[in-house]
């Protein structure tokens, strides 16, 4: 009998830990489509159940703690994570279990997004829980990746202008993460303007601001670009840059699901034409850097 050869690829990996989003716009579907964009390898640890569509959230289904740790047990004795990004974790013992599994495999290359509120208003993150997300999370993240209203929850203080907000950046970096990034989708500047601060210095990543609704899953796209990126081996401000790039020209290229706040387009690069009308995207990136 002939002898069998196998032919060995490796891909970079990423892990997301995180809420399923029935709608398919945000959330874990959302991490895995911005991990394949990046040509990563992606992996899920399901910490949430949610029936959600464009529209709203109709109900939210947690999942065991101890379940959510075997699911990330199984993939770190196995496949591994060369980043991971954390998404909804909406309890106390979520939250807890999470942090204690990215301790025991050494999962550095961790990016936290501390989901607080859906798209449609909805609350996806428990009061009590915000101080457990301070504590156990916030110390082992790479980056931290807050919007201006969630900012504001962790570090407990209001921010509008420039300097606010950089005060908002130092406050959250007091708290352990070695990058913060404040996103700008909810200033009021012409430009999205997201902050980057590594404890010295703030780097300006800049784009146009894009004149829609059609933004569900904008901040679960954006941390999973750069945990994507990271995978890939690039520094934290080379990934910020290239996952702001992907989000705007997605967001361009966003088309109508539903009939509520439609998500961005995850594979705006690799569609030709758009899905209803068989007309090309005009997808271009357009993004510049500042800083």
């Amino acid at each position: 009998m002939a002898e069998v050869t196998k032919l060995v690829r490796t891909r970079p990996t990423a892990m997301t830990i995180a809420g399923s989003d029935s709608g398919g716009g945000a959330g874990i579907q959302a991490d895995l489509k911005s991990f394949a964009a990046f040509g990563v390898y992606g992996t899920s640890a399901i910490a949430a159940l949610t029936a959600q569509n464009t529209v709203g959230v109709t109900a939210v289904h947690e999942v065991p703690p101890d379940f959510v740790a075997a699911q990330i047990d199984a993939i770190a004795s196995d496949i591994g994570a060369d980043a991971v990004k954390t998404g909804m974790l909406s309890s106390v013992p979520i939250i807890e279990v999470v942090s204690a599994k990215v301790r025991e495999h050494r999962l550095t290359r961790l990016v936290v997004d501390p989901v607080m509120v859906a798209k449609s208003g909805d609350r996806l993150l428990r009061a009590d829980a915000v101080s457990a997300l301070r504590r156990e999370l916030l110390p082992l993240a790479l980056v931290v990746t807050p919007n201006l209203p969630e900012a504001e929850v962790i570090a407990d203080q209001t921010a509008r202008t420039d300097a606010e907000i950089r005060d908002l950046a130092r406050a959250i970096h007091g708290l352990g993460p070695r990058y913060v990034l404040v996103k700008g989708g909810h200033r009021e500047d012409a430009d999205a303007i997201d902050l980057l601060f590594d404890g010295e210095r703030f780097v300006e990543f800049r784009a146009e601001r894009i004149p829609t609704v059609h933004t569900h899953g904008t901040g679960c796209t954006f941390a999973a670009s750069i945990a994507a990126n990271l995978a890939l081996g690039r520094s934290v401000p080379e990934a910020v840059g290239a996952a702001k790039e992907y989000l705007t020209a997605a967001i361009r290229a966003s088309y109508v699901v539903g009939n509520g706040r439609s998500p961005v387009h995850h594979f705006w690069h690799m569609w030709n034409t758009h899905p209803a009308d068989g007309g090309m995207h005009e997808a271009t990136q357009g993004v510049t850097r500042d800083g």
